[in-house]
């Protein structure tokens, strides 16, 4: 793919910087941010807050997703996202926008294996319906000359973040959901979007289905997308309960090396994976990746700690032992949302000028 950030050539780069998708929300957003709720009932606000802001959100929402669009430009970042800003969280608020969902009788389980909290269920068929995201990436877009990003729920993680009432057969809702996910990922492209990112943690969780079904669900997920669209898969191991969690329990290590190949094999551009709260053996995994570019986590995104210049630099270093220069993209290990906006700032920071000198 020619030049895909849209830079002049012949101007050194360094390594290329992007963004995962969550940022801490201005205050002036009439949405709860998800990391900041304690019950871990998200379905239960947004509808009740949309209400209340009325005509005032979507004025909102442009603002809000101007300024953190802002902050990323000043660290130096090549790709950014519109900080999810519109989002109660990244998975529930696409499931809004599909048929088959029911937000009003939610249901007490356990996500990721260990998690007790409040989702939505899956009530009927899982089916697209009128596409939203070309118009939150439009008005994303008319802040910025940058590339900006758009983020999806992958069809897995979707299925650990509800509750099944009518399925019976997660392959079955995986297909479903890919089908539909594909859909706005067309209305994207069709816009003029140009980076679109599947979000998909749990392959890290549920490696089995992962590999038995969750890769062919990305390829129906990206079907039919021009080749000038850059398409990544981000899979981290997991966000943590709060700031500073180092007892939370992440993926197993070794998920990614099992999981590698067939990343590798599939229709994709780009994998985006976690290495700064937890760093991975890069010369065990790293050349498990022979054509698709990694987006390599370099800063932690739970830890209060600002990393060094320094720290992330040699980092970096140290993966360009194991990967070509062409396919190494530095970002922070996933959404920046639980740092606040001084810390995100400062850590986006050290992250483009560690990215820029190596």
């Amino acid at each position: 793919m020619d030049n895909p950030l849209g830079i002049p050539l012949g101007i050194p780069l360094g390594i290329p910087t992007t963004v995962v998708g969550a940022y801490p929300k201005p205050g002036h957003v009439p949405v709860s941010d998800w990391f900041d709720l304690p019950d871990r009932d998200y379905a239960r606000r947004w509808a009740d807050e949309m209400a209340a802001a009325g005509d005032e959100a979507e004025a909102s929402f442009v603002r809000a997703a101007s300024e953190v669009i802002a902050d990323q430009v000043e660290a130096g970042v090549d790709v950014v996202t519109d900080g999810e800003v519109r989002r109660e969280n990244y998975i529930h608020y696409h499931c809004r926008h599909l048929t088959g969902f029911d937000f009003d009788d939610r249901a007490d389980t356990t996500m990721r294996g260990f998690l007790t909290t409040t989702l939505p269920t899956i009530v009927g068929p899982v089916t697209a319906g009128e596409a939203f995201l070309p118009h939150d990436w439009r008005t994303a877009r008319a802040s910025t000359d940058r590339p900006v990003k758009v983020t999806i729920p992958g069809p897995l993680t979707i299925t650990d973040s509800t509750v099944d009432r009518f399925y019976g057969d997660r392959a079955a809702l995986v297909a479903d959901l890919a089908r539909a996910v594909n859909a706005e990922v067309l209305a994207l492209a069709d816009a003029g979007c140009t980076h679109i990112q599947i979000d998909e943690p749990v392959f890290a969780r549920r490696v089995d289905d992962a590999l038995a079904f969750g890769v062919e669900a990305l390829a129906t997920c990206f079907a039919g997308v021009p080749d000038h669209v850059v398409r990544t898969v981000h899979c981290c191991c997991g966000y943590p309960r709060h700031l500073d969690d180092d007892d939370y329990e992440k993926a197993p290590p070794g998920a990614y090396l099992e999981i590698a190949e067939a990343i590798d094999a599939a229709p994709i551009d780009r994998f985006s994976l976690e290495d700064a709260h937890r760093p991975n053996d890069l010369a065990d995994l790293l050349p498990r990746f022979q054509d698709t570019t990694v987006i390599l986590g370099c800063v932690a995104i739970a830890r209060s700690r600002l990393e060094t210049v320094d720290e992330v630099r040699s980092r970096l270093t140290e993966a360009l032992r194991h990967i070509d220069r062409e396919r190494l993209i530095a970002a922070p290990d996933c959404g920046l949302g639980y740092l606040g906006r001084d810390l995100a700032r400062a850590k986006l920071a050290v992250l483009c000028e560690a990215a820029r000198t190596v």
